[in-house]
């Protein structure tokens, strides 16, 4: 049977856009099958990260901080802000077309080889193949970020050596369930029996804790088997790490910003913990991981003023967690807010998290049909309570990008600029503003 090819990731890519008749198929049979023939193993620890938010954050950490130890490091994350490549990271570095070319080929040849070959989403397609580029290069440790919930989520086809679970808030809710309890349920599939499953979240559901109880995993949670303190230095801020057979004491910040890192930070370093015996980090390792770990996109502020806020804060858990990082930076005479979204999200929830710290709103179209039109997005601001007068405005863009410029055309030095909301969203600043530098 012949096999399809193309000679370029951006073909691949765009045909992956409509191989598969639906773009989330929830399921791991189909996955399952094209794994098998590609005889996919890992001989290194892998872990596994899901959450609602918090993610990608948890991914970074650990990356970072076995990066400063000397491990060889795959980390896989989605989506991805500006180019496909950052979901597929070697050694801190994204992989390139070349790198990632004849893994998709091989996917595809796997798939053709079966007596019946399934089709793949794009996100299961694209795992596969990255998952088939960390196997062929003899790495340490692999770090594996769900895509949407877990037990049918395309990384939940590895047997992890560590899960880790950030949080659990109401997202996705047509797919998960309605409930923190039938989210944490889904999430809680990533857990494996006699491994670690570390649950970051500080009131875990009944239903996450009786699954790895029923499974016999060997669960961590957050206050119970691990924690952080805070403790006030002399010259900066410190924290510590306690955990169930170690203390990491007087740790700096990590460099990413937001009240909500230290949670984060405590999942990457109890997971760290549990693996000790396989990936040792030492207290230099974590304090270096920690200083120059990055992440574009989360509370992420860029140099210069007026101030300028990129955040993908997407549903009302994030968005109160970006309110309480937003207040704690200080006094701005006006915040201006970028605002695109997907209309399956709880946009009346994430407005009125934020309607009390942002006084113009430019809304904006964005370039998927997925998304809330700016018209929804001014519905339900009104619903939220939002309401227009000579310190508060509301606009429509048709580009996160348009927006973007009336916001810093109208803003002054002492104001702030944040962009927030979908992926789209702050790619949209982030291609625009690295064109204009470029």
């Amino acid at each position: 049977m012949t096999t399809t090819t193309f000679p370029t990731l951006d073909a691949w890519l765009t045909h992956l856009e409509s191989a598969h008749p639906v773009g989330i198929d929830m399921g791991l049979e189909r996955i399952g099958r094209v794994k098998a023939a590609l005889q996919l193993s890992f001989a290194c620890p892998v872990i596994t990260v899901g959450g609602t938010n918090g993610k990608g954050s948890t991914c970074a950490f650990l990356e970072s901080i076995l990066l400063a130890a000397g491990y060889h490091v795959g980390c896989h994350t989605s989506p991805h802000l500006l180019e496909f490549n950052e979901r597929a990271r070697i050694d801190g570095r994204d992989a390139t077309d070349a790198e990632l070319l004849p893994h998709f080929e091989a996917v595809e040849a796997a798939r053709r080889s079966l007596p019946e070959p399934v089709s793949l989403t794009y996100f299961e397609f694209t795992t596969l193949a990255i998952l088939h580029l960390f196997a062929s290069r003899g790495l340490d440790a692999v770090i594996l970020e769900v895509g949407l919930g877990g037990r049918l989520d395309a990384v939940n086809i590895l047997d992890t050596d560590c899960a880790i679970v950030t949080s659990i808030d109401i997202d996705h809710a047509a797919y998960l369930g309605d409930t923190r309890e039938k989210i944490a349920f889904e999430k809680a599939g990533i857990f494996r029996a006699g491994r670690p499953a570390i649950c970051a979240d500080p009131v875990a559901p009944h239903t996450l804790v009786d699954h790895a109880n029923a499974i016999g995993a060997d669960l961590w949670l957050f206050g119970r088997d691990f924690r952080y303190e805070t403790q006030p230095g002399s010259e900066r801020q410190q924290w510590s790490y306690i955990g169930r057979t170690m203390r990491r004491a007087a740790l700096a910040y990590p460099a990413l910003r937001g009240a909500n890192q230290l949670f984060n930070t405590c999942a990457a370093l109890a997971a760290l913990e549990a693996l000790r015996e396989r990936l040792p980090v030492s207290a230099q390792d974590v304090r270096v991981g920690l200083a120059n770990v990055v992440l574009p996109g989360r509370f992420q502020v860029l140099p210069g003023r007026p101030a300028v806020v990129l955040d993908v804060a997407h549903n009302p858990h994030a968005a109160a967690v970006l309110a309480q990082n937003l207040g704690s930076m200080g006094f701005y005479r006006y915040t201006y807010a970028v605002f695109g979204a997907m209309r399956d999200k709880d946009i009346v929830g994430v407005v009125k998290h934020l309607k009390g710290e942002i006084d113009h709103w430019c809304l904006t179209d964005l370039p998927t049909d997925r998304g809330a039109s700016a018209e929804m997005l001014e519905a339900a601001l009104r619903e939220a309570g939002v309401k227009e007068g000579p310190d508060c405005t509301v606009q429509r863009f048709a580009t996160p990008a348009d927006a973007f410029h009336d916001a810093k055309s109208r803003a002054q030095e002492d104001d702030r600029i944040l962009i927030f909301g979908s992926f789209y969203t702050v790619a949209g600043v982030m291609a625009d503003r690295k064109l204009r530098q470029n």
